[in-house]
């Protein structure tokens, strides 16, 4: 797969397409001869923190710069209850926090422009995109002027300035053409033997261009082939026109020539061939231009026949995630020695006033984003490499929360405490095993393997080298058929050079004669953001390596789950019928979060310290 660069976007990376629906219920009424007429502006922060806070909204968000205007609906007249006719599409990446305002006016005349001060406001609602395409159909309750509402839950009346709902889809399928072909009575082009034909299908352009699609196998020594099952992408194909013509060139391969050698050409269209269903079968044949021109009685140089031609559309993994889909989420932080002792300076667990340590911002890049993802905000979170209170041989594995002795924790700021709290209580040692923790996260996934309705993601963080490389991959390997991704993290300045061997993207690990059944590894190192960083500005914003931290290791998930759910045979369930989403826990305080992450960024600059 194709990676984004560590030290940065473009604009050309993959996304999907979101379309927003945007409803409201019980506005306030400020028109004293008439009811209001409501309009909702969209905004996206694209600045600063990327993460709602608890702060009061001092400045309106039209004249704020760090907010950008996405969008905005129509005007609905004399309405509390608006229904907008007008959508929202918007580009929406899993790795990123996409922080959105939604703002409803009172409007006073039919031209509203972007100041806003001449217009009552009626309500507010922020929240992350993640967390509407998780559900849907998102609804909030509107908050007041230095207010960002809230989501609501069940049981809860609604508030005084009424509530809004969003649904959220994606906006194009991965619509696919399939069908079956085979040739019969091709011509002959092989000297002492029969063609070895193989299939192009091109796409022609207005302007006469035409550029290759999609190319069949080549089929030895026939000539009446049946290639296996086609598909191909509709939009690449034909643009999903169903006019477009689609020019199909059948060639004889070479192994002793520089070119093949042309068979015949055809052509067609995505509606002829969609044709060819049900039984039915088209015909088309193929023309040698060149033998045309020669031979006066000639037809042509062979059949192509179509059949079972149908559109098939691929699942998403947002078809996964509004079916219902949760991510469930392990974290491994290594507590050997090579760290340093947690009260030096030096130390990577260094735990500074105001300071986070490397640990802390790799724990809180990828739990911010994956959060949104499971209902009942409650992480599995591990230590190893380390000697627990009253022991005197070293814990390969132990639950991070020393407390309770029990690996599930609530929400960020439980992964956070329970984090600090070992580094008080545990004695750093070694060595740096990752067959433990692997094993032990794929024990769970294996549980998962029957159905979609839940997706294990391991996250490591490290700043050595893999004691147990031999085991880690073989247990790699095994788990590769799992519903399981993991990302490894590299903290501190060690050579990471082998830990790459895990992460395959270029072929599937494999050991001795053992292949992995999917790439399901990811793995970057730290100061490839913190000193890019640094470099740029000479402070380390820890907000900005977070930001980048996030985007390159949650990258591959989306296709990882989808590879999974594919090789498994899966489909999602539809929105209207998705799996049973779980509740937090009656102790998890979303705004416990909040403050934490407030305290954890603040100040968000200070000078780079290792």
């Amino acid at each position: 797969m194709n990676q984004p660069s560590a030290l940065g976007f473009n604009d050309s990376r993959p996304k999907t397409n979101v379309r927003l629906t945007i409803s409201a219920n019980n506005l306030m009424d400020l028109d004293v001869f008439s009811k209001s007429d409501p309009i909702c502006i969209i905004y996206e922060k694209t600045s600063g923190r990327k993460s709602t806070t608890m702060d009061p909204i001092v400045v309106e968000t039209w004249r704020d710069r760090q907010w950008t205007e996405r969008g905005r609906t129509e005007i609905i007249w004399n309405d509390l209850n608006p229904q907008f006719k007008i959508t929202l599409l918007l580009p929406y990446f899993f790795e990123e926090t996409q922080l959105l305002r939604f703002e409803l006016y009172d409007v006073d005349s039919p031209k509203v422009g972007s100041d806003m001060s001449s217009h009552d406001f009626l309500g507010r609602f922020e929240c992350v995109l993640a967390q509407i395409v998780s559900y849907s159909t998102f609804r909030g309750h509107l908050g007041g002027k230095s207010d960002i509402g809230s989501q609501i839950k069940q049981k809860d009346k609604i508030s005084k300035n009424g509530s809004i709902t969003i649904r959220a889809e994606e906006d194009e399928k991965n619509e696919k053409v399939q069908f079956d072909v085979c040739g019969e009575g091709l011509d002959r082009k092989d000297f002492f033997g029969k063609s070895d034909p193989y299939l192009n299908f091109k796409r022609r352009f207005d302007d006469g261009t035409s550029h290759m699609i999609h190319q069949t196998e080549v089929k030895p020594k026939t000539l009446n082939p049946r290639w296996a099952t086609v598909q191909i992408n509709t939009q690449a194909l034909c643009g999903k026109s169903v006019d477009r013509p689609i020019i199909i060139e059948c060639f004889d391969h070479e192994k002793f020539k520089k070119q093949d050698d042309i068979i015949g050409t055809a052509q067609t269209t995505l509606g002829e061939l969609l044709t060819a269903n049900s039984g039915e079968i088209i015909q088309i044949p193929l023309i040698n231009e060149r033998k045309k021109a020669k031979k006066s009685k000639y037809k042509n140089s062979g059949i192509l026949k179509f059949w079972n031609a149908k559109i098939v559309i691929e699942p998403t993994f947002l078809d996964f995630i509004s079916g219902g889909t949760q991510l469930d989420f392990a974290v491994a932080v290594d507590f050997t020695s090579s760290n340093g002792h947690p009260s030096s300076s030096n130390s990577l667990h260094y735990l500074g006033f105001g300071v986070p340590n490397q640990y802390e911002i790799a724990l809180r890049a990828v739990l911010s984003i994956c959060q949104h993802y499971n209902s009942s905000k409650t992480f599995e979170a591990y230590g190893f490499g380390a000697k627990l209170p009253g022991h005197h041989s070293v814990s390969a594995l132990f639950p991070l929360d020393l407390n309770t002795n029990n690996a599930s924790v609530v929400g960020i700021n439980g992964v956070m405490q329970a984090y600090r709290n070992a580094l008080q209580n545990v004695t750093l040692y070694g060595p740096t095993n990752f067959s433990p923790i692997i094993e032990q996260v794929a024990k769970k996934a294996h549980k998962m393997i029957n159905s979609t309705a839940r997706y294990q993601i391991l996250l490591i963080i490290t700043d050595g080298i893999i004691s147990d490389m031999y085991a880690t991959i073989n247990t790699v390997i095994s788990a590769s058929g799992l519903p399981l991704s993991i990302i490894i993290i590299g903290v501190g300045n060690e050579d990471f050079e082998r830990m790459h061997e895990l992460d395959s993207d270029d072929s599937l690990l494999q050991q001795d004669s053992r292949i992995a059944q999917r790439d399901i590894v990811q793995f970057v190192t730290m100061r490839n953001f913190m000193n890019r960083n640094a470099v740029e500005s000479g402070y380390l914003d820890t907000d900005s390596v977070m930001e980048s931290l996030a985007r390159e290791v949650l990258y591959e998930v989306p296709a990882q789950l989808t590879g999974y759910m594919k090789q498994r045979g899966f489909t999602p369930r539809t929105s209207d019928n998705p799996w049973q989403r779980d509740s937090p826990p009656d102790e998890y305080d979303p705004m416990m979060d909040i403050i934490q992450n407030s305290r954890a960024t603040a100040p968000p600059l200070y000078p780079v310290y290792r």
